[in-house]
């Protein structure tokens, strides 16, 4: 018998979206029941499932924690999700937490699939913990050092949290690269330089590319010194992505790396669970400066039309959080 009837979003097919109710049973021993407050829309990945480019060969390997459904569809998807333990452990109820969970007023997982947020995290900020996070291991996989001069190619939601990062290395020179002139504000506000790509420096000590086009990979390999290594942090899911490798990038010795949050980068494999790692990227949220990312809040009964307008062309979203306060 279950305990209540929540909302759930649905992607019925690709470009379609749909809120559903969903029954949700009471939690057993060692399970919580989770309120949601905040949802976040995570835009690279989730408006490419959403409008259908996962591909074939990575469907598996795309599944969210607590995905229902196959890709295309029907699916229920994503993975930035707070709210508040209503149920469970005496430790955890009233607590605010931080759930890998898909759009949904109410749920119920194990115990141990949520992380407190920390005390002086707000509820909405703590939803940029997966893109924090994020950005936690691919400086992890970049390793920069102290005085050196980095450039991040794409000013979105993960390449603004990791020049905000960065921001804190002592001596580091941060540079952001956007295509769109509005993100200088944005820049600013994270305490690092920008420039439109016409401008973007040359002989960077690292570059990292988080544009998801291959412009920008491009102008990454362009900018990186000799013998230098750029990072890929983008996901192209079915796009295919074309580099001129014709002029200097086997003379001066260049290297793309791929960085991908779904493991824990090999610099700390050994010494840091994906746990660990989220519950730094929370801690890391007492920062308010993170809040300039996010950019759109709306109502849950909203939700299939933001996704697709996210999806249907050009914004200037970085971080658009859905409120579920008066969902069931």
């Amino acid at each position: 018998m279950h305990l209540l009837d929540a909302m759930a979003f649905w992607i019925d097919e690709p470009g379609v979206g749909a809120m559903r109710r969903h029954p949700v049973a009471r939690p057993g021993d060692g399970e919580v029941l989770v309120r949601t407050a905040y949802t976040g829309i995570s835009r690279g990945t989730e408006v490419s499932v959403f409008s259908g480019h996962v591909p074939a060969g990575e469907r598996e390997r795309m599944r969210a924690p607590f995905q229902e459904g196959d890709f295309p569809g029907p699916v229920k998807y994503g993975y930035l999700n707070v709210g508040v333990v209503e149920q469970g452990p005496a430790a955890l109820r009233g607590r605010t937490v931080f759930t890998l969970f898909p759009h949904q007023s109410a749920f119920v997982v194990p115990a141990d699939a949520v992380v407190p947020v920390p005390n002086g995290v707000p509820a909405r900020r703590a939803v940029l913990a997966g893109a924090v996070e994020t950005a936690v291991n691919i400086l992890w996989d970049a390793a920069p050092l102290i005085g050196d001069r980095v450039m991040i190619v794409g000013a979105g939601m993960i390449g603004c949290c990791v020049a905000r990062l960065l921001h804190g290395v002592p001596g580091v020179d941060v540079v952001l690269v956007d295509v769109d002139p509005s993100r200088r504000e944005v820049a600013d506000r994270l305490g690092v330089g920008f420039t439109e790509a016409s401008g973007a420096p040359r002989d960077r000590d690292l570059v990292i590319n988080t544009s998801a086009s291959g412009a920008g990979l491009q102008l990454a390999l362009e900018s990186v010194v000799t013998d230098g290594e750029v990072i890929e942090a983008s996901w192209y899911g079915d796009r295919p992505v074309t580099l001129l490798l014709g002029a200097d990038f086997h003379s001066r010795r260049l290297t793309i790396r791929a960085s991908q949050v779904g493991a824990v980068a090999e610099r700390r494999r050994g010494t840091r669970t994906t746990r660990q790692r989220l519950m730094l990227a929370l801690d890391l949220l007492h920062d308010e400066a993170f809040d300039v990312l996010l950019t759109g809040d709306s109502s849950w009964h909203d939700l299939p039309a933001v996704m697709a307008a996210l999806a249907n062309g050009p914004s200037g979203e970085l971080c658009h959080t859905i409120d579920w306060k008066d969902a069931t």
